[in-house]
């Protein structure tokens, strides 16, 4: 099997992973994803063990046990361009042999749950909400880049919304990409008390989301057009900024993935919640218990 060249693999002199500094050992099977370093220590100070703490410019990693399970919780960052990083680290470190530079002959599924704060695009989705995104509308361009982008992705639905959005043959919007989360590990995290929605993931915070401070929007009635759109019995329920390259390259990679996250703002209500810290230690704690 050809080996991997460093300048596309690289591997740092103590044996870890360019970005994320970890070593293959470090990482657990069940992977808990965080936009904040300092939430890191939050999720893991729910853990009985904890074996190693490695950090990297954003990145911060912790592995230990909760209740006999294995798990390592990374922060990402903000953005599909982190996500790009992080998830091919994490599929290196699992699923490449570091001495040899080859891949694994067997590879691991691994079980990845984004943890987050979004928008509420619905009067369904109040402050407070929890989302899990059963499907994701990525507006980063991010999958576009990688083959097999079609075999993974709903063509159908993104025809569907780019209609919608008059969006055909603008040369200057990354075409849609829509995704599914894996059903069965949406099943086991969701139940019965989390909305399952149809999530944006966006390439920024103002504009990409309809937010205008000095600067105009290129289309005043984005907002207006996402929350009317409808694709069979679905609507969008909010906006964040992961949840597409996240479902997407495990979908390519052959890992399972879903984002939830809880509403700290709803944009057609007007109404935003900054104290949100009791209500994500809620979230955190069902995660930790389904995953």
């Amino acid at each position: 099997m050809k080996a991997i060249p460093s300048s596309e693999l690289i591997i740092n002199e103590d044996g870890s992973i360019f970005h994320l500094h970890l070593k293959p050992e470090q990482l657990a099977e069940k992977i808990i994803l965080v936009g904040d370093p300092a939430r890191v220590n939050l999720v893991a100070s729910y853990f009985d063990t904890q074996e190693c703490g490695v950090e990297n410019r954003e990145f911060r990693s912790i592995t230990g046990s909760y209740k006999g399970k294995r798990l390592t919780v990374i922060s990402t960052g903000i953005g599909c361009d982190n996500i790009d990083i992080v998830m091919n680290e994490i599929d290196a470190l699992a699923n490449i042999n570091f001495s040899t530079r080859t891949i694994n002959e067997t590879l691991k599924s691994l079980d990845i749950v984004r943890i987050g704060t979004c928008g509420g695009l619905q009067s369904h989705c109040p402050v407070g909400t929890f989302i899990a995104s059963e499907i994701s509308i990525g507006f980063d361009g991010l999958l576009n880049f990688y083959g097999g982008r079609n075999e993974v992705c709903d063509t159908e639905f993104e025809a569907s919304f780019a209609h919608h959005m008059n969006w055909q043959g603008n040369q200057c919007i990354p075409h849609p990409y829509v995704i599914h989360a894996n059903p069965s590990l949406t099943e086991r995290i969701a139940q019965t008390d989390m909305v399952r929605g149809v999530t944006i993931a966006c390439g920024g915070f103002y504009a990409p989301q309809g937010r205008s401070l000095r600067l105009p929007l290129a289309d005043p009635q984005q907002n207006e057009k996402i929350i009317s759109f409808r694709y069979e019995d679905k609507s969008i329920t909010n906006f964040e900024m992961e949840s597409s390259a996240i479902a997407g390259l495990s979908a390519l990679l052959g890992h399972k993935a879903l984002t939830v996250c809880l509403v700290i703002a709803n944009r057609i209500a007007h109404e935003a919640n900054t104290g949100y810290k009791n209500t994500i230690s809620t979230l955190i704690e069902k995660v930790l218990e389904r995953i």
